[in-house]
This record gives C-alpha cells, sequence and structure tokens, in this order.
C-alpha cells in the first residue's frame, strides 16, 4: 500500500510543470535621471519622498552615464525598488547585475500637478498637524506622485502623544487621500501613493489614475484604472459610470473586451478575491448615494 501510493505521488509530481506564466500587469514608476550627482541625486529624494518605506518598483531611465551599482545601492534605502532600466547608456551595467533591460517608449505622458493638497483621514492627527503638513509632487517620466511630507508633522505630534487616544497615533503618511477636481484627458496620467485617489471629474479614454490604495471616480471612467498598484490585495476600484480600457487591482487586470457586459456604464465596484481573480459588484443607487454623502 505504502508503495503504490509513494508510486501514485511520483507520478502526479512528475505530470506537474515546473512552472507557469500568468497574465499579471505590475504597476513601474519610471526615475529619470539627468545627473549622476550622489549628492544632488539623495537631496532630490530627500524632497520628493515623504517616506522610506513606499516599496514602489522603479525603472532608471538616465540621461547620463551612472555607476548603475551604486545608484541601485541608494535607491534601495530610500525604499525604492529598482528591477530594471530603460535601454540606453546602462544596458551594459544592466547586463551585469542582472537587471531587466525595457525598451523605450515613445510619446511621454503629460504630468498632472493636482491644485488641491493631499487630506489626511484621521481627523484627530490632522487637527494636532495641520500646521506642519505640505503638499509635495513628486515627477518621475512625466507623471506626478503626489505624497504628504509628515516629518515635522510627527514630530509636533509627539509633544501629544500623551493627551492623544492610542488609535490616534497612527503615522500620517500612510493615511492621506488626494482629490483630484479636473477632467484627465487622453494622454495625461495622475499616479498617486500613500493612501486614496478621489476624482471628482471624469477620465478619458487614453488617460490613467493609479493608486496604491482605493480609487474612486465620481464621473465618466474610460481609462486605465488602477488601484493596489504596490500589490494591497484590499484595495478596490469605485465608479459612477464604469466603462474603462483597462481596470487592474493587485496587479490582476482586465481589459475592456474582457469586461462583463452587464456592469458597462453603471456604478461599479471592483475588488479582488484570491481564487476568484477581480470581482464586478453593480451597485445600486442606494449604495452610490451612501458612498456620495461619506
Amino acid at each position: 500500500m505504502t508503495i503504490a501510493d509513494n508510486d501514485n505521488h511520483a507520478n502526479a509530481a512528475s505530470t506537474t510543470p515546473a512552472l507557469a506564466f500568468f497574465g499579471k500587469m505590475l504597476t513601474f514608476s519610471r526615475v529619470q535621471f539627468s545627473t549622476n550627482d550622489v549628492a544632488a541625486i539623495t537631496a532630490q529624494l530627500q524632497t520628493t519622498l515623504s517616506n522610506k518605506n513606499s516599496n514602489i518598483p522603479v525603472l532608471i531611465d538616465s540621461e547620463v552615464e551612472q555607476d548603475l551599482s551604486a545608484l541601485v545601492e541608494l535607491l534601495w534605502s530610500w525604499g525604492l525598488q529598482p528591477i530594471g532600466v530603460i535601454t540606453g547608456l546602462l544596458d551594459a551595467q544592466a547586463r551585469e547585475l542582472r537587471l531587466a533591460i525595457f525598451p523605450a517608449d515613445g510619446k511621454r505622458i503629460e504630468r498632472i500637478l493636482p491644485s488641491k493638497k493631499a487630506v489626511t483621514q484621521l481627523s484627530q492627527v490632522a487637527a494636532s498637524t495641520t500646521p506642519a503638513t505640505e503638499s509635495i509632487e513628486a515627477t518621475v517620466d512625466g507623471v506626478a506622485a503626489s505624497a504628504v511630507n509628515t516629518h515635522q508633522a510627527l514630530q509636533t505630534s509627539d509633544s501629544n502623544d500623551a493627551a492623544l487616544p492610542a488609535e490616534t497615533l497612527i503615522s500620517v503618511e500612510h493615511i492621506t487621500s488626494l482629490i483630484y477636481d479636473q477632467m484627465l484627458r487622453s494622454g495625461q496620467s495622475l499616479n498617486h501613493v500613500g493612501g486614496d485617489l478621489i476624482l471628482t471629474n471624469s477620465v478619458n479614454s487614453g488617460a490613467e489614475a493609479i493608486t496604491d490604495n482605493n480609487l474612486h471616480v465620481y464621473g465618466r471612467a474610460q481609462g486605465r484604472l488602477v488601484a493596489g498598484a504596490t500589490g494591497d490585495k484590499d484595495a478596490r476600484i469605485f465608479c459612477q459610470v464604469f466603462n474603462p480600457s483597462l481596470v487592474s487591482v493587485a496587479g490582476t487586470y482586465c481589459l475592456r473586451d474582457n469586461l462583463p457586459k452587464h456592469v458597462i456604464n453603471k456604478s461599479v465596484e471592483v475588488r479582488f478575491l484570491e481564487g476568484q481573480g477581480l470581482v464586478f459588484t453593480v451597485m445600486d443607487e442606494s449604495q452610490v448615494n451612501k458612498g456620495v454623502q461619506s
């Protein structure tokens, strides 16, 4: 009996493929360098990034020669995860370091500079730190990544720790949302890291909205919609008029031609469920109104 079982296990193992490819979309940010001055690069990273725990996968695009090994180490030390380079001056070094080499693309997309500051979602923390928070913009290959500089805010809140309940002492850098009121037009991209991205207008075909948390679109959504860009499988997408060219949550994506027909142009929630992939739910009017009021 034991011998037969072992034989069966061996046969099963022999028929199991050693690997399999799956259709997953990974969202990368491109970091373009115009200098190899380490001090200047470090200063820019310090100004641009609000923390060293963003874990954002990035592509290196350099107009000048770089010490690629040193540059990779520097980016990792700031919480970025370089996975490859854009083909060009750094190809030879990338091969030596076993980094991916990506082809150069054509037309660059227009960066978006949101007119509204990111806002914190914990009212008590926000009230105690509002004077010290400052909205900053991070531009990565023409893609605007909005974050909140919380260093001074956290210093200020340290002095008030004893007066605040424990639940309000969550780091502000992890709970920032961005509200954007303008229409996203074709060729434009809005990329927000650190919280929900809330669009009160439409996303036109050829535009894209990307966030590492939840994405809310209160207009017509026709472009590319990406939530959970850094792998958050609990992220969701909420749209009032759902008709995107591509929708993605935590790297799992669906193209327009494969969307369920009954969700097109409806108020829809999109989420990821393990074992099921993307799940599309049509929200009734009461759910939509509740979401707008909240």
